[in-house]
C-alpha cells in the first residue's frame, strides 16, 4: 500500500510538473445544412504547470505537451482497443512531438498527428473503424479519417466543443480530463478554408504517464 501511495503521488506531480522541450487527407468537416459530414498568437512559452489530476489508470493516461500547458487524455481501450493500442505504440517511438495542429476550428475541433502537416500524411498503418455510441462532447478524443471508415492512421482530434453529428462515424479514444484550455488557445484557421492553419502551434512531446519520470 505504501508503495502504491508513492506511484500515485508521482504521477500526480509528474502531470503538474512542466516540460523542457512532427493519409490521404484526413479531415473533419464542418456540417452544411442539409448535408452529412462526409469526413470529419501569443508568444511560445514553456508549458505552464497545471493543479495536480488524479489519474485511474496511468498505463492509459497521456500527457500531451503543448505550448500552452499540458494536456492530460484518458485513453479508452474498453472503447477502442487497437486505436489504443496503436496510438501508444506512436507515442512510445516519439512519433507525435514536434507535429503540428494543423487544423483548428474555432469551438469545434483541433487536428493533429501529421508528419506532413497539411492534412494528408499518416504513419502508414490503416486502422479499422472502431465506432461506439460514445458521444463527441467537449474534450473528446477521436480519430481523424478519410471517406473510407476503415482509413484512420495517426490523426486525431480535440473537440473544443459538443458535435453531436459526428457520434457513431469516428473512433472515439479518449477524453481530455485536464488542460482543454491549453487546446482552446491554439492558433485557429479560417472557416473559410476549412480551419486550415498559418504557421500552426505543435506538439511539443507527448508522453505515456508510466513513461515519465
Amino acid at each position: 500500500m505504501f508503495r502504491l501511495s508513492l506511484l500515485f503521488l508521482a504521477l500526480v506531480l509528474a502531470v503538474a510538473a512542466p516540460v523542457s522541450l512532427s493519409a490521404q487527407a484526413v479531415t473533419v468537416d464542418t456540417p452544411r445544412k442539409g448535408q452529412q459530414p462526409v469526413t470529419p498568437t501569443p508568444p511560445a512559452a514553456q508549458p505552464s504547470a497545471p493543479a495536480p489530476v488524479a489519474i485511474r489508470d496511468p498505463g492509459n493516461t497521456l500527457f500531451l505537451d503543448t505550448e500552452y500547458g499540458r494536456v492530460v487524455i484518458e485513453l479508452r481501450p474498453d472503447l477502442a482497443p487497437k486505436t489504443v493500442a496503436r496510438i501508444k505504440e506512436l507515442t512510445r517511438r516519439n512519433f507525435y512531438d514536434g507535429l503540428k495542429f494543423h487544423r483548428v476550428l474555432d469551438g469545434f475541433m483541433a487536428q493533429t498527428g501529421d508528419p506532413k502537416g497539411d492534412g494528408t500524411g499518416g504513419s502508414g498503418k490503416k486502422l479499422p473503424a472502431e465506432f461506439s455510441r460514445e458521444r463527441h462532447v467537449r474534450g473528446t478524443v477521436s480519430m481523424a479519417r478519410a471517406a473510407d471508415p476503415d482509413s484512420a492512421d495517426s490523426q486525431f482530434f480535440i473537440c473544443t466543443g459538443d458535435a453531436a453529428f459526428l457520434d457513431g462515424q469516428y473512433t472515439v479514444f479518449g477524453h481530455v480530463i485536464h488542460g482543454i484550455e491549453s487546446i482552446d488557445r491554439l492558433k485557429k484557421g479560417p472557416r473559410a478554408n476549412n480551419g486550415m492553419v498559418d504557421k500552426p502551434d505543435h506538439i511539443v512531446q507527448m508522453r505515456i504517464a508510466t513513461d515519465v519520470r
